[in-house]
């Protein structure tokens, strides 16, 4: 008989009989995040700062495109692979320096390997950081959020660079 883990006892049970899901592990990680943005919260009420009225245009601009690059990075990049590593196994080569893993091990290891190869989760993990120093540290995180656009914007161009090279 299979080794039953603690996901599949209790308030859990049932939910993906078919498939590893790892929520408790799954649950640590909002809470750590919850805590963080909780911490901040107070920090920021406690240190007198006060949030901006609202986020310009130019600066959402800047920090979509750098949310997504650096999603992109963390979780894509074949360098950032000693990153990912603990918590993920290599699949294979993915186009344009990056590559596929998937998340292993079990519980919070699994569900940390879960977000680190999804761009789409860790997204809103590195948002809510450029959020939080756009608040805190806004011009250094203007020129980190740029360097991301510019690194962004030039993975556009080589993309066009070589599907032009490729129809000519």
């Amino acid at each position: 008989m299979a080794q039953q883990t603690l996901d599949d006892r209790g308030v859990f049970a049932g939910h993906s009989p078919d498939q590893e899901r790892p929520l408790r592990g799954y649950a640590v990680l909002m809470s750590v995040f919850a805590t963080l943005a909780g911490l901040f919260s107070l920090w920021l009420r406690s240190s007198g700062r006060k949030l901006p009225e609202r986020i310009d245009a130019g600066d959402l601009a800047v920090l979509t495109a750098a949310t997504h690059k650096a999603s992109r990075l963390l979780t894509k990049e074949k360098a950032m692979s000693t990153v990912r590593a603990p918590f993920t196994r290599f699949q294979g080569d993915e186009g344009a320096g990056e590559v596929s893993e998937a998340a292993r091990g079990t519980g919070v290891r699994r569900a940390i390997g879960e977000l680190l190869v999804c761009p789409y989760c860790v997204a809103m993990w590195i948002a809510s950081g450029f959020a939080a120093g756009l608040v805190v540290a806004p011009r250094a995180t203007r020129l980190t959020a740029s360097v991301l656009t510019i690194l962004f914007g030039s993975d556009v161009l080589q993309i066009a660079y070589r599907k032009a090279e490729e129809t000519l």
